[in-house]
């Protein structure tokens, strides 16, 4: 479809979670930015008319503490239009054609479960709506690499590659772009970043609250499906990855490179664990051994990265919410100024939740006689709640054909391919009590010397 903008979107599944508590709020920003000024068509199964659909938007707007009164929000609320039915049934389709009249450049947003995008892009090509339209769909994008090729493949009979955009919400964060900027911004930065002078990268993602009223879904996926295979592994490829030589269209060629370059994982490099209580969450089954906490070590051969370990963890119940990637540099192979409890000290951190910042930890001289060091970091950051909505520019992306902050199908099936042989019950599971650092198991897979990260201190 090239990089022409849309003159229609069409949500379905415009009256599920999502919608309410991410779709409205970020397209009331974009008809304040003037990105969006096209009709806007729900579709659903609801049995509602115009009016009602509205109605369910303001009140979603209103949760998100915005007054749909206000300028923007009452504009963006005069865009929208509803399409009742079943996403089975042929006369859907035909009433949705038969409202866009002659709009046919149109942003489709799959708001479903992947098990509906077949269905619903037959539906849309059964009736002539896919020839010069986009379609935007949410992850899972499968539930192994088999599952991902099979899902491609199915999309593909119905539209082109740079016609699909799959949204890993990540890719739309403020700290995401930040990693690029910092890196690629600064002379001093990314010469750094490689098997040199590079000791060992940590990425953490905690989170200090449970399941919750998810259990059923949840013991469906575990954490590795959940947020390793898309988020965690997009963020290594952010740090990793070698720098675009053609600009920024080329930097999902670099970044599909770096997770191409990872070795695929093995229980010998993987933790899995359970938090106490997991089994009694409703929805859970009574012998789970579904991990709500994963440690994986990771390699990539590549010149740049060649033997660089890579630790990955995240979690449930952990003693904060926060994500966090620690670059720990090389000591220095002389102590040459007799430091005493000499070691190194040298680290670059980038904060991606909740706020975006970036730490470089330098060590100097402690002030006195003695010739101790004295650690201090220097620190770029940004408080939170002042970064834009990632759905804001998502969508906003996916209106004007910017494919920059979505996912591409090398890099999310490279990524299975790193995660597929450590899915189901490879690795033993071990229990942790909620409010740790998950199991101690998962130490082992440490450098020697090296200790976890603390993002609580």
């Amino acid at each position: 479809m090239g990089n022409d903008r849309v003159d229609a979107m069409v949500i379905f599944g415009a009256t599920g979670d999502l919608a309410k508590l991410q779709t409205y709020p970020a397209l009331v920003s974009l008809v304040e930015r003037g990105v969006l000024d096209v009709p806007i068509i729900g579709v659903a199964h609801r049995g509602w008319n115009r009016q009602e659909f509205r109605e369910y938007a303001a009140a979603s707007l209103e949760q998100n503490h915005i007054d749909p009164h206000s300028g923007a929000a009452a504009r963006m609320l005069d865009l929208l239009d509803y399409v009742n039915g079943d996403l089975t049934a042929q006369e859907t389709y035909q009433a949705l054609s038969d409202r866009l009249g002659e709009r046919r450049r149109i942003l489709f947003y799959l708001e479903v479960p992947p098990l509906l995008f077949g269905q619903i892009a037959d539906g849309l090509a059964s009736v002539g709506l896919h020839r010069d339209s986009r379609i935007m769909v949410e992850k899972p994008f499968g539930t192994d690499l088999e599952s991902a090729q099979e899902l491609n493949a199915t999309m593909h009979k119905v539209f082109a590659e740079e016609d699909i955009f799959r949204v890993d919400h990540w890719l739309g964060l403020e700290p995401m772009e930040n990693i690029l900027y910092v890196r690629f911004a600064n002379s001093i930065i990314d010469p750094l970043l490689n098997r040199t002078h590079v000791e060992s990268i940590q990425i953490t993602m905690a989170e200090d609250f449970g399941v919750a009223d998810r259990g059923k879904f949840y013991d469906r996926t575990g954490a590795f499906r959940d947020v390793l295979q898309n988020h965690l592994m997009q963020l290594l490829a952010s740090i990793i990855a070698d720098e675009p030589a053609e600009g920024l269209r080329s930097w999902q060629d670099q970044r599909a490179h770096a997770i191409q370059s990872l070795r695929p994982l093995s229980a010998d490099d993987t933790v899995r664990g359970q938090y106490t209580g997991y089994r009694d969450v409703p929805g859970v089954a009574p012998d789970s051994t579904v991990e709500t906490y994963f440690a994986v070590r990771l390699f990539a051969d590549s010149p740049r990265w060649q033997d660089v370990p890579i630790l990955i963890r995240g979690g449930k119940c952990m003693p904060v919410s926060a994500s966090e990637v620690s670059v720990r540099f090389r000591q220095p192979e002389r102590n040459v100024a007799g430091i005493e409890g000499f070691r190194g000290m040298n680290e670059l951190r980038f904060r991606v939740r909740p706020e975006t910042a970036v730490t470089l930890t330098l060590a100097g001289k402690k002030p006195g006689i003695d010739a101790q060091a004295q650690v201090e970091e220097l620190t770029f950051a940004q408080q939170p709640g002042s970064d834009p909505r990632p759905y804001d520019r998502l969508i906003g992306a996916a209106l004007e054909g910017d494919r920059f902050f979505f996912a591409r199908e090398d890099t999310v099936e490279a990524s299975w391919r790193v995660v597929d042989p450590i899915l189901g019950d490879v690795a033993p599971l071990y229990d942790y009590t909620p409010g740790t650092w998950g199991p101690r198991e998962a130490d082992r897979l440490l450098p020697e010397g090296v200790p976890w990260h603390d993002l609580a201190g």
